[in-house]
């Protein structure tokens, strides 16, 4: 069966909900209009480079369903961006919005371009002449972008200050995960590992599982999976194995979070961390731990290494690190995943405040914005948790059923279907 798995990103994204529509039993119309996105745009963006030749890059959005509101998703920058990606991207971002209630709706964004081998001119260049392109289709009652893979505050800020120009006002509220100094919120830069330890607290009530040396094993080491290593060590976990591109630090003695980050910015990888084990990351998710964090790409857990996790809790603080085909091995032996989105719905909950405060021009402190991301993420968890128990179906499952269903009820009371 794992020779024929499927792999492609949004195929995998409607088959996951597929499986909650059955549940469900969504109405065939319901079901035919969310298995596609509303709107794709894709946009040719030619750039001047610093040798003077222009280059000429695509790009895309996708606005997958604004039913419960303006859409709202990322923009990666990856020179193997594909649209299928964007799509699929793009139906999580409906769900996980819906997951935490928030009155949004599901978009995505990508560039094709090596964003490693550009110059900040050719970044801004290319930034600003993506904006003009989509320019028309974006706005804060329409879609608001955000970053995403390889796209940083700073090109927020560009974005921001291109739309605004084509307003010809200050529009702050185009765009979130922008600088502070431009209308940024406070305790945005680590929102995504604080929703992923909510909800790992949650699960760890549930499980009656101790935090207090629970061993955690962390893939992937940029902002959510170093943020996270840091926090559950606060909270009193042993964290014993972290990873990046170029391998794995494992160490059963206990490896400091925050050194290993500082190892990661001066020798480029966690690997050098001293004393360390150097494994593969296939090898981290198969490691004997209690707490496994994948935070790194897409289809890391597949019917293939599945039955070798060992973890009592998955939690998916990155995008789709499981296929449907490991969500059932990982259920029938008891791992108890928590599904990405909303695992990881920190992210987008902190950038729906950043928008409010935009709005209305008032700003909270970051003991606030925690708080009230405290407050949606046990509560999203318990929704989730407590449709899974009823239904007895897997925690992704239940996430889809509840996200789902609010999606089509909003359809449905507007008279689309």
């Amino acid at each position: 069966m794992s020779g024929k798995e499927e792999l492609n990103p949004f195929k995998i994204a409607q088959k996951q909900l597929d499986i909650a529509a059955k549940e469900l039993k969504l109405e065939p119309g319901v079901h035919a209009m969310l298995r596609e996105p509303l709107r794709i745009l894709q946009v040719t963006i030619p750039v001047k480079m610093d040798n003077g030749r222009t280059e000429v890059f695509t790009g895309f959005r996708v606005q997958y369903n604004d039913a419960r509101g303006p859409c709202k998703g990322g923009i990666r920058y990856h020179p193997e961006e594909t649209i299928d990606t964007v799509k699929a991207l793009a139906a999580w971002m409906t769900w996980k919005t819906a997951v935490v209630n928030i009155p949004y709706g599901g978009g995505k964004g990508g560039v094709i371009c090596d964003p490693k081998s550009m110059s900040e001119g050719e970044l801004e260049r290319l930034s600003r002449g993506y904006i003009r392109a989509i320019g028309r289709f974006i706005g804060p009652e329409k879609d608001i972008p955000a970053p995403d893979v390889y796209t940083t505050p700073q090109i927020m800020a560009w974005m921001m200050d291109e739309y605004s120009k084509m307003q010809g006002y200050n529009v702050p509220g185009v765009i979130t995960g922008k600088p502070l100094q431009l209308g940024g919120s406070e305790g945005r830069g680590d929102a995504t590992a604080m929703g992923t330890i909510y909800t790992i607290r949650e699960a760890a009530k549930h499980l009656k599982l101790n935090l207090k040396n629970a061993t955690v094993a962390v893939q992937g080491y940029g902002n959510a999976g170093s943020y996270a290593a840091i926090l559950l060590k606060d909270m009193g976990c042993k964290i014993i194995a972290v990873s990046d591109t170029k391998g794995c630090a494992y160490c059963d003695s206990g490896i400091d979070p925050s050194a290993a980050l500082k190892q990661k910015m001066k020798t480029t990888t966690v690997c050098s961390y001293p004393k360390s084990e150097k494994l593969s990351n296939e090898e981290l998710l198969e490691l004997e731990c209690d707490i496994l964090v994948p935070a790194a790409m897409e289809n890391v857990i597949t019917g293939r290494n599945a039955k070798n996790v060992q973890a009592a809790i998955c939690a998916e603080a990155a995008n789709g690190p499981t296929t449907p085909e490991a969500d059932e091995i990982l259920y029938e032996n008891d791992v108890f995943v928590i599904p990405d989105f909303l695992c990881n719905a920190g992210g987008v909950t902190v950038s729906y405040f950043e928008w409010v405060q935009n709005l209305y021009g008032y700003y909270w402190t970051a003991e606030e914005v925690y708080e009230k991301l405290d407050r949606i993420m046990t509560k999203s968890f318990a929704d989730v948790l407590d449709v899974s128990l009823k239904r007895r179906v897997n925690m992704r499952t239940a996430a889809y059923m509840v996200a789902v269903k609010r999606v089509a009820d909003a359809m449905k009371l507007r008279g689309w279907v």
